[in-house]
C-alpha cells in the first residue's frame, strides 16, 4: 500500500472516529444579513456566515445557510429549522449563528432583516422579528441543547429612530427560559459591536480561533472569545453569554457524559485576595473570563486608577444600569420605571423609559398591589413591604373590606303545623312511652302508607304538648343526626345534607 493510501485510510479514520464519539445529532442555521436596502451595507456579515459554517461543518453540523433576508423569508427559514430539529429528533443539538443588525426597542431585542425601513421605533416590531420569537420556536420541538450566537449588536443604522431608542441589546437570562440553552453575543449588554476592518468582524474572528480548539467546553471557548475580542478592540468590546445548559457540548471532540456540575461563583472579597499582586493586564484578563460582577467590582476597587480599571467599572456600571431596566420591563409598570429614572436620570434608556412610564400612568397597578399592598417599588423592581411588615397580608382591593369573615352555622327549617307528619316508628330514647294526651275529641283519621303516616292537621286548640323535655326539632344541624321530639322516628325526604333524626 502506497504511503499516500495509507495517509488517506489514517485520516479517513480519524474523522470517522471524531463522529462516532458525537452520540448527539448537530443541526445548525447560519445567517449573514449584509445587503441592506434602507441602509449602508454591512461588509462583514457575509464573510462571517460562510466562515461560521465551515466550522461549524467541520465540527460535525448539518449546516443550513441563509444570506439577506427579508422579514417572512427570516421567519419561514426559523420555521424549517425547527422542523428539522424536531424531524431529528431529542438528542439533537440545535445551533443558530446571526450576523448582522439588532435592535433594542422597549426593552425588547430584534433582529433586523434587509427589507426594514423604519420611520418610527413603532415601526420595528411590525416590521423586524423578536428574538424571542426565534427562542421560542427552537424550544417548541424536543432537543438536547439550543445553542444561539449572536453577532448583532452593532450601531443603530437608522437615523429616524437612533435618537431614542437604547444602544445595543438588552440583557436576556436563559435561565429564566427553558433549559438547555446557551447564547452568547458579540458584546455586553448596553453596548455596541465593532463590524471590524478584516475579512471577519472581531466577534467572529475570535469564535473561528476558539472553537477550532479540541477538548474545549462551550463555556471554555466563550471566555476565551471575550479575552480576545477585548484585546482586539483594545478594551471597546467585550462579548457576554447566559446559559442553562444541563448538558456537555464541545465543538471539538466527545461531550462528557452526565449533568453538567454547577459552576463555583467567587465573592468580591475571594476575588480581590486571588487578583491581589498580579499584573493589571493579568488580572484584566481573568476577570474577563470570569464575566461576573463579582470579578469586576473587585477589578475596579484594586486597580481604580488604571485605564483598564476605568473601563471595567464602565463596565460594571453598565451591566448594573442593565440589570435594573430588565427588571423594569419585567416588572412593567409606571411605578417601576419612575423608579428606573430616578436612579439613572441621564441614561440613553431614559426616553423609553419615560415613554413606557407614560403609557401606563393612567393604568391601575395591579401587581404592585397585590404584591406589596400599594408600597413604593425598590429600583431591582419589586416593591417595598407595606407599612405592616413583610409578613402583613396584603389586597388587590381598591375599597374597604367587608368584616364577614366569621363563620355561620346553617340555617334550620322549622316544620310549620300544616306540613308535620306522623312517623311510624317511636324515637329509640323515649322517656314517657305513652303518647301524648288528647282533649275530648276523636283522633283523627290515618291513612297509613307502608313508610308514612299522613295525618290530617287537626285544630291546634285540641293539642296538648306532650309532658316533660321530651319535644325536640327534627332537622339535624349541617347534614348530622339528632335526637328527640314527639313521635319520633327516622324521617325521609330531609331537604338539608345528609340525613337527620329526630321528630315531630
Amino acid at each position: 500500500m502506497s504511503l499516500v493510501l495509507r495517509h488517506t485510510f489514517l485520516a479517513a479514520g480519524i474523522l470517522l472516529g471524531s463522529h462516532a464519539a458525537l452520540a448527539e445529532n448537530r443541526v445548525a442555521l447560519v445567517i449573514g444579513q449584509s445587503n441592506y436596502r434602507a441602509v449602508v451595507p454591512l461588509p462583514n456579515p457575509a464573510n462571517d456566515a460562510k466562515a461560521v459554517s465551515q466550522m461549524l461543518t467541520e465540527s460535525g453540523f448539518e449546516v443550513m445557510t441563509a444570506a439577506d433576508l427579508s422579514q417572512n423569508e427570516l421567519r419561514a427559514k426559523v420555521g424549517d429549522f425547527a422542523a428539522r430539529v424536531a424531524a431529528k429528533g431529542p438528542d439533537t443539538v440545535a445551533l443558530v449563528f446571526y450576523a448582522g443588525h439588532g435592535l433594542q426597542i422597549d426593552g425588547e431585542n430584534f433582529l433586523v432583516p434587509v427589507d426594514v425601513d423604519p420611520k418610527r421605533e413603532t415601526d420595528i416590531p411590525l416590521q423586524a422579528v423578536r428574538l424571542n420569537d426565534i427562542l421560542n420556536t427552537l424550544a417548541s420541538v424536543p432537543s438536547k441543547s439550543r445553542i444561539l450566537l449572536l453577532d448583532s449588536c452593532r450601531n443603530n443604522p437608522f437615523p429616524d429612530i437612533n435618537k431614542t431608542a437604547a444602544r445595543g441589546l438588552a440583557i436576556v437570562d436563559a435561565k429564566t427560559g427553558a433549559p438547555g440553552t446557551f447564547m452568547s453575543f458579540s458584546t455586553s449588554p448596553g453596548a455596541e459591536a465593532e463590524d471590524g476592518s478584516g475579512a471577519n468582524s472581531p466577534y467572529t474572528a475570535a469564535l473561528l480561533a476558539a472553537a477550532k480548539q479540541p477538548g474545549l467546553s462551550i463555556e471554555d471557548t466563550f471566555k476565551r472569545v471575550r479575552v480576545a475580542v477585548n484585546k482586539a478592540t483594545e478594551g471597546r468590546q467585550t462579548p457576554w453569554d447566559s446559559s442553562s445548559l444541563t448538558d456537555d457540548f464541545r465543538f471539538i471532540g466527545p461531550a462528557i457524559a452526565g449533568p453538567k456540575p454547577a459552576a463555583a461563583k467567587k465573592t468580591v472579597d475571594e476575588w480581590k485576595r486571588d487578583l491581589k499582586g498580579k499584573s493589571v493586564e493579568a488580572a484584566n484578563e481573568l476577570i474577563i473570563a470570569d464575566g461576573t460582577d463579582e470579578a469586576y467590582d473587585a477589578f475596579a476597587v484594586l486597580y481604580a486608577q488604571t485605564p483598564l480599571g476605568l473601563q471595567a467599572r464602565d463596565w460594571l456600571d453598565r451591566h448594573r444600569r442593565m440589570k435594573a431596566w430588565n427588571n423594569a420591563v419585567i416588572l412593567n409598570t409606571a411605578a417601576g420605571y419612575r423608579a428606573f429614572i430616578a436612579q439613572y436620570p441621564d441614561s440613553d434608556l431614559t426616553p423609553t423609559a419615560r415613554k413606557l412610564e407614560e403609557r401606563l400612568r393612567n393604568r391601575p397597578n395591579f401587581v404592585a398591589t397585590v404584591a406589596t399592598g400599594g408600597g413604593a417599588p425598590n429600583i431591582s423592581g419589586a416593591a417595598a413591604a407595606p407599612a405592616g411588615g413583610p409578613n402583613q397580608p396584603t389586597s388587590a382591593s381598591l375599597g374597604p373590606t367587608c368584616p364577614c369573615t366569621t363563620p355561620t352555622l346553617p340555617l334550620k327549617r322549622v316544620d310549620t303545623p300544616s306540613k308535620k307528619r306522623a312517623e311510624p316508628d317511636p324515637p329509640k330514647k323515649r322517656t314517657e312511652p305513652d303518647p301524648p294526651r288528647r282533649v275530648d275529641r276523636t283522633p283523627p283519621r290515618r291513612y297509613v302508607d307502608d313508610d308514612v303516616v299522613i295525618v290530617r292537621r287537626p285544630p291546634p286548640r285540641y293539642y296538648e304538648p306532650a309532658p316533660g323535655p321530651t319535644i325536640g326539632i327534627g332537622i339535624g344541624i349541617g347534614g348530622g343526626f339528632g335526637r328527640g321530639g314527639y313521635g319520633g322516628g327516622d324521617r325521609v325526604g330531609v331537604p338539608l345534607g345528609n340525613q337527620g333524626r329526630g321528630g315531630y
